[in-house]
């Protein structure tokens, strides 16, 4: 299938391993240019490398800098202000007891699972509209419809920006314009947050690591964990033509795991 997105512009986050690479590898095999973005220059080079060895005359700009700062920001923007799509994507905070945390810990949480991905939705989707075109996905967590409870920092923040993309999505000054909003909610992937999760696990547990990590594939009808490209192929269809008519959405790619029936 054609997504019918060759020559877009795209704004990835969180893009030189995991989730958001494979988000950043499905669009440029679509034939969309992008802008990556991660705080470590060393791994976020090496995927630009990977990205434009994928796909011959795609235009890859790695921009190392912390997007959940004011100056990071203003350094993507000033590399390129117009954006086809945005996938907004920053690490999720640290697993622990509610009783351990600080309001500074609760602000960074929020500052960068909510505001942030608000700030870059702020920043470009007027743009979008005016041409007539755009996709945001926000990668959030299967957390949000099934909450953890050593994850309350990620609980709140994130269930924050659902709360705001709701609203937002709906807005026909957006959504007559062809402007889509949408959360991709992954479950357990086979990236290096999952793996150091199980390895806190099996420390605690005194288990081997690859006992820890099976016991875990178990819970899932699916029986594996996911992989990041199959990841990226969701996110590349939301942000695809035909994803036109999808828009203020949680789509849940968990493998089954989450048991509910909505």
């Amino acid at each position: 299938m054609d997504l019918g997105i060759t020559g877009k512009w795209a704004l990835v986050g969180g893009a030189s391993k995991g989730l958001g690479f494979g988000c950043a590898q499905a669009l440029v095999r679509e034939g969309v240019n992008v802008v990556i973005v991660a705080r470590g220059a060393e791994a976020l080079n090496a995927a630009a490398a990977k990205l434009k060895a994928e796909a011959k005359g795609v235009q890859v700009v790695a921009v190392p800098v912390d997007i959940t700062t004011a100056a990071g920001r203003e350094a993507i923007f000033a590399q390129r202000k117009a954006f086809d799509i945005v996938v907004t994507n920053a690490g999720g905070p640290p697993p622990g007891d509610f009783r351990d945390w600080s309001r500074e810990d609760w602000i960074k949480a929020v500052d960068a699972n909510m505001l942030t991905p608000i700030e870059l939705i702020k920043a470009t989707v007027d743009g979008m509209a005016a041409r007539g075109y755009g996709r945001i996905v926000n990668i959030t967590s299967s957390a949000v419809k099934a909450p953890i409870d050593v994850l309350g920092l990620s609980n709140g923040a994130r269930s924050g920006l659902t709360g705001f993309v709701a609203g937002v999505a709906r807005n026909p000054k957006l959504a007559a314009k062809g402007v889509t909003i949408n959360n991709l909610l992954p479950g357990a992937f086979d990236t290096d947050r999952l793996k150091g999760t199980m390895a806190g696990a099996a420390q605690k547990t005194g288990q081997p690591i690859e006992a820890v990590m099976e016991t875990r594939k178990k819970t899932i009808p699916a029986q594996r964990f996911g992989t990041p490209e199959e990841f990226g192929a969701i996110c590349a269809f939301l942000c695809s033509q035909q994803a036109a008519y999808i828009t203020g959405q949680n789509v849940l790619a968990d493998g089954g795991a989450y048991p509910g029936t909505y």
